[in-house]
């Protein structure tokens, strides 16, 4: 029985070389070639962008975009003025995500980060000016986890803050973002202030000003909100937790700032959420926490900047370990139904984009490989001609010296 088994593996072995000596025979080139590896090691031919999440192998888009909102391909220029504006919302993996943007770029001059010390300097090529404003580079320069409205405000006259108007170059600035899952977030957030953060620094200017006290009641009445349960995190009717995301990056000045007396709270919703959608959708690029090495693809092709090493897709998080019961994961969807629509918008656009740029790659594979063979075929014929041409010259030589 031992002896017929080995015989049978012995065949399949066999089997298994003739099918590989076929295949060279019949199908030299190079693509074959990658055939060839990809058989011997199945392993290699898993997409690493899929295996990520468990995004089905087929997405169906529910949203229609045009070419020109699908294609992220900016031209920026690290040695010219340019500037890359990275908006960090709280709890969406923000800082991992900062980190990358310092530590982890090939670059021709890298950010220069020292121990101890939480900010890089992350000069141009041959100056002293930084081509990157966020946390690790410039510090919360425009106040602590600015937003939209503050950010787009604050920034040109912060980097140019020491030059005359006049003098001011003609800037691009590339604002982008990440963006997380409502609930997981909201969790986040909430563990994150039960352990005694509070982002009192941040300073909410809009049109020019902080918000009043009565615009912008607190939550609590201490130092911090250290210890508070979920329940009374959800009861706050003013927790700034509530539909952050919409709220970070709308034009708050649309809606009057934090005056909610300016207009009715539908109509208000509507506007922040409408401009939410179309600031995000004009951004130079936003990734998804839920996606990390879909994020680092589209940030690559999108600003021709490579990362030296790959994102790590984390599932395991303070946000994951808290179990809910299905009444309250509802009674938090409710409270961010802005930012649930705009996270399902937000997805819908970013999975399209990166399905977009993949066929756009590989239809640019195509074509080179096209080239390639067209390239091969005129030597051949070339070749062909001049072996040719060689076999008539002999002949004639030979009939000259046959008379």
């Amino acid at each position: 029985m031992e002896d017929r088994s080995h015989k049978v593996l012995l065949a399949l072995v066999m089997l298994f070389l003739f099918a590989v000596i076929v295949l060279q025979y019949v199908c030299p080139g190079t693509e074959c070639q990658l055939l060839r590896l990809r058989a011997l090691s199945p392993a290699a031919a898993a997409d690493p962008y899929r295996a990520e999440d468990e995004t089905p192998a087929r997405f169906v888009p529910r949203f229609n975009f045009s070419a020109g909102d699908l294609l992220r391909r900016v031209d920026f220029n690290i040695k010219g003025d340019d500037l890359i504006v990275f908006l960090h919302i709280q709890k969406t993996g923000g800082t991992t995500f900062g980190r990358h943007l310092v530590r982890n770029i090939q670059l021709e001059q890298p950010c220069e980060c020292r121990a101890g010390q939480k900010k890089c300097t992350c000069h141009r090529p041959g100056k002293r000016e930084t081509w990157l404003f966020s946390r690790f580079s410039t510090g919360w320069s425009c106040g602590l986890h600015a937003d939209w409205t503050e950010l787009t405000n604050c920034v040109p006259s912060v980097v140019d803050s020491k030059k005359e108007v006049r003098l001011r170059p003609s800037r691009n600035f590339y604002y982008i973002t990440i963006l997380r899952d409502p609930v997981s977030r909201y969790l986040s957030e909430w563990r994150h202030v039960q352990r005694g953060a509070t982002w009192k620094a941040s300073l909410h200017v809009c049109d020019g000003r902080s918000p009043t006290t009565e615009e912008l009641p607190s939550c609590y009445t201490g130092d911090d909100w250290s210890g508070c349960s979920l329940q009374e995190f959800m009861d706050c009717p003013y927790n700034l937790a509530n539909n952050r995301q919409v709220r970070m990056l709308s034009d708050l000045s649309l809606v009057g700032c934090y005056n909610l007396s300016v207009m009715p709270e539908e109509q208000r919703n509507k506007v922040l959420l409408d401009s939410a959608k179309e600031n995000l959708k004009r951004m130079a690029f936003f990734g998804l926490t839920e996606f990390q090495r879909k994020t680092q693809y589209l940030f690559e092709k999108t600003f021709n900047m490579n990362f030296i090493s790959p994102f790590t897709q984390y599932n395991s998080t303070r946000a994951s370990s808290v179990e809910i019961d299905e009444q309250t994961q509802q009674r938090i969807e409710a409270l961010n139904f802005l930012d649930m629509e705009l996270y399902d918008y937000a997805k819908d656009l970013f999975l399209q984009r990166y399905q977009y740029m993949r066929q756009k790659e590989h239809q640019e594979a195509r074509r080179k490989r096209q080239e390639q063979r067209k390239i091969l075929r005129a030597k051949q014929a070339h070749l062909r001609e001049q072996g040719e041409n060689s076999s008539s010259t002999d002949y004639l030589g030979n009939v000259e010296r046959w008379r």
